[in-house]
């Protein structure tokens, strides 16, 4: 076999490949092994018929079309592998010769991951928010402390907001009664505007027994977009009560004596929180300084597919809510289709441009990907999800998406030895103490804080057992045998999730109750977390 490279772009070349006759027995041999079970040739048992019968019986044109489909992806894979080709998508293939007993040739296009010119990686710097806590978010925190504790009392007045209400419900439209759109005894808190449009001005004012219609949109069904009379009834009226924010609540509340001693707990709490998102800025920032100075073209096929492939899985998120599309473009405050595809288009081209660099710094710096590394990430993965080390393993290997898996893992690793070695200072100009920004993996369930909020203090319990490692070593195991686990994988999973900042899509919310079903207020849209480190 011969073969030959023609760049045709950043992204695509084109490989000339020719085979010799005799290169293509075990081709012939398998093409004739299933004609002749499928053949049959009186005066010959089946499987016995010889060759040239065959040929004679189907044409000798046949024959050959068929042994071209057998031998060329084989010859194909082979190429690529001979020269060190990083494809991306499926090849265009034409035969451009087929000379019977002589020489068959063909040549495949197909996209590629581009070779990037890396700029000096040991000088990187970038620069993050000060670690700065203040006395409002402590009270924030504090505040929430005391709703856990509040009590609701039945109150002889009209609804106001912050007072939680039971209600009754009953849509019409056109003077009929929507069974959807009706329900009862349902617990709302007057003010938050999470339920309909028009709710809340509905409710306010309405004592016991009162009520009042408005309208509202429809949110999904047959119907969604018309307008529908919606009638409120309150059936009770309570109001919530706080306790005293005082030493007795701090003993209450958690295992400190003191209202002071919460407040410096807490203070910590926010302090590591804050510590944590250091580290996750200081990841982005050197993430976008990176597609900043490094030039990446991108293939536009790859872009093309996964954006099919995005808006067909928000498809399906939105028909299992009820919704269809403007519903949801109204909730999540986007101006229209235009404007969603224009978003998810720069945030797939940024997704892939920081896979191509973070594949060329793993390569430069020669990452590889051992046990260690894939069964750290599959209990924190399995963490984060919610689910056991073994669940998740599992829905890696039916998914077959083991070798995905693991170029993610070597992305990461080759990031964070890049931001180790990177200079980071807060806007003090202090410098950050890697170390600190590491996070801590907790096991589920066991009330430790994270990179999303502080979480408050909760009064001593005892001590939970660690999670078995056993089903992640063997998953680890399993992926360790993938492509890339050396360090050599390949690039076609170049679709991965953009810096955590970017959203890759907005999701899809969750099917509400039947009386949920009218417009809600527009709210933003909560972004995917992605390029988890």
């Amino acid at each position: 076999m011969k073969s030959t490279i023609e760049n045709l772009g950043p992204t695509r070349v084109r490989l000339a490949i020719e085979v010799p006759w005799g290169d293509l027995d075990h081709a012939f041999g398998e093409v004739y092994k299933e004609l002749g079970r499928q053949v049959r040739v009186p005066g010959f048992r089946p499987g016995k018929v010889p060759n040239r019968i065959l040929d004679q019986r189907i044409g000798r044109a046949a024959v050959l079309e068929q042994v071209v489909q057998h031998a060329v992806p084989e010859v194909y894979s082979e190429a690529v592998r001979e020269n060190q080709v990083r494809v991306l998508t499926q090849p265009d293939v034409e035969v451009t010769r087929l000379d019977d007993g002589d020489t068959l040739a063909f040549t495949a296009e197909v996209d590629v991951a581009p070779t990037l010119e890396l700029p000096e990686l040991d000088a990187l710097a970038v620069t993050v928010d000060d670690v700065e806590v203040t006395d409002e978010e402590i009270d924030g925190q504090v505040t929430t402390m005391r709703e856990r504790f509040a009590v609701l009392t039945g109150v002889d007045r009209a609804a106001a907001d912050g007072d939680y209400v039971s209600i009754d419900l009953e849509a019409t439209l056109d003077g009929e009664v929507l069974e959807d759109g009706t329900t009862s005894g349902m617990s709302y808190e007057v003010g938050t505007g999470s339920l309909m449009e028009g709710l809340d001005e509905a409710v306010r004012g309405l004592s016991v027994d009162e009520s009042a219609t408005f309208t509202t949109a429809l949110l999904s069904g047959e119907s969604a977009g018309r307008e529908a009379q919606v009638t409120v009834t309150v059936r009770s009226v309570k109001a919530k009560e706080l306790p005293e924010l005082d030493d007795d609540f701090a003993s209450t509340a958690s295992e400190f004596d003191t209202l002071d001693e919460l407040r410096d707990d807490v203070r910590i709490r926010l302090g590591r929180v804050k510590v944590m998102q250091q580290g996750s800025q200081a990841r982005d920032k050197l993430v976008e300084h990176l597609l900043e100075v490094i030039e990446v073209p991108v293939p536009e096929t790859l872009v093309e597919r996964e954006l099919q492939w995005r808006s067909q899985s928000m498809e399906r998120e939105l028909q299992q809510a009820g919704m269809d599309w403007d519903a949801y473009f109204e909730m999540a405050g986007i101006e229209g289709r235009e404007a969603y595809d224009a978003e998810m288009r720069e945030n797939v081209e940024n997704a892939v441009r920081t896979q191509f660099v973070l594949d060329a710094i793993a390569d430069a710096r020669e990452v590889t990907v051992d046990n260690d590394d894939l069964s750290a990430q599959i209990m924190a993965q399995a963490q984060r999800n919610r689910m056991s080390p073994e669940q998740y393993a599992q829905q890696l290997q039916q998914g077959n998406n083991i070798a995905d898996f693991v170029a993610d893992v070597r992305r990461t690793k080759a990031l964070a030895q890049l931001l180790e070695s990177t200079t980071i200072t807060d806007a003090s100009g202090n410098e950050v103490d890697l170390e600190a920004l590491r996070p801590r993996t907790t096991t589920a369930g066991d009330g430790g804080e994270d990179a999303e909020g502080a979480e408050a203090p909760k009064k001593k319990a005892a001590k939970k057992a660690p999670a078995k490692k056993a089903a992640a070593k063997k998953a680890a195991d399993e992926a360790e045998d993938a492509p890339g686990a050396d360090g050599d994988e390949s690039a076609a999973d170049a679709a991965a999730e953009a810096p955590k900042k970017k959203a890759a899509a907005k999701k899809a919310p969750a099917k509400k109750a039947p009386a949920k079903k009218a417009a809600p207020k527009k709210a933003a849209a909560q972004d995917e977390a992605s390029a988890e480190s």
